[in-house]
């Protein structure tokens, strides 16, 4: 695939404009030979670019987008070079507004673009957050690893009566509080709790039974979790705090563990939960190798 072919693909994927997130390449699934090393993003007058890998034509790559916004309706380019440490953003064409947020299916949530980091945003993670807010009527949800929450204002537009948002992150708790605040959700009913989750089901089950739990770990946290050691200790504790009548959202991102990794986990260790099924990923992001991309399955115990 050229730069060219490239181009096409973007200008066939921006026909439909829209304030929406949306993924126009996704070369990390493998899909387009010698660009698995770069994705691009439109969120609403943005093209959001990551480099995974330095390239010899990085400079003609950027020309072309350069190009590129003069018709599609972009008026900034931000691109964040991954191979640098620590990797850096800067942004090449417009400006960036201060409290800059991205719509999911009319939801609202915070971004920093900006940052050396994460975004504060996963969009692979959209039809989870879709199924949560379908699921989530007159429910007390748990949300585990809940990072910037974005799960929990799903539930709480989803009409949730509770949810419990557990994650060691004081800052990410401070963000998803503002998330639901952004979404004019009334706070009655959402806890945010910066719990080490392995050391705290006591305080954890204090709010349960619970309805609806979501397991959204990081594969590998050095010091905090490991999902091949650590995701078992979470099975094993949901007997104790699922009702009688609970559906699991487990998540895994990791592209050495497939599906099967999580099923026989509830197999041996929560076998009263059945699995049900494993959500479609969204299109957007569509893998060479679906194992190696988002693992959504969904179980329950009723």
């Amino acid at each position: 695939m050229t730069i060219l072919d490239i181009q096409s693909h973007l200008e066939e994927n921006s026909k439909n404009p829209t304030n929406e997130f949306k993924r126009l390449f996704h070369g990390r699934g493998g899909l387009y030979d010698g660009w698995k090393h770069l994705s691009i993003d439109s969120i609403d007058e943005i093209l959001s670019v990551a480099l995974y890998m330095q390239e010899s034509s990085e400079d003609e790559l950027l020309d072309m987008l350069k190009e590129f916004i003069t018709s599609s309706g972009h008026k900034t380019i931000v691109v964040q070079r991954r191979y640098i440490k620590g990797s850096p953003s800067e942004v090449i064409i417009g400006e960036i507004k201060e409290n800059l947020h991205v719509v999911e299916n009319g939801m609202k949530i915070k971004l920093n673009l900006l940052s050396n980091q994460n975004s504060l945003y996963f969009p692979d993670m959209k039809n989870g957050r879709e199924f949560v807010r379908q699921n989530s009527k007159d429910k007390n949800v748990l949300n585990l690893f809940s990072y910037t929450c974005a799960f929990s204002v799903a539930a709480k537009l989803g009409g949730a009566a509770s949810v419990s948002n557990i994650d060691m992150s004081k800052s990410a708790l401070s963000v998803g509080s503002a998330n639901h605040y952004l979404n004019d959700i009334n706070p009655k009913g959402v806890s945010f709790l910066p719990y080490n989750i392995l050391k705290s089901f006591s305080r954890i089950k204090k709010k349960g039974p619970y309805d609806l739990i979501i397991i959204d770990p990081p594969t590998f946290q050095r010091g905090s979790f490991e999902a091949t050691k650590d995701y078992e200790k979470i099975v094993k504790k949901l007997p104790e705090i699922a009702s009688n009548e609970c559906v699991i959202l487990a998540c895994l991102n990791s592209p050495d563990l497939d599906a099967n990794f999580t099923i026989e986990l509830f197999k041996e260790f929560a076998p009263d939960f059945r699995f049900v099924k494993r959500l479609e990923n969204v299109p957007e992001f569509a893998s060479a190798d679906e194992e190696r991309s988002l693992k959504n399955l969904l179980f329950t115990n009723c």
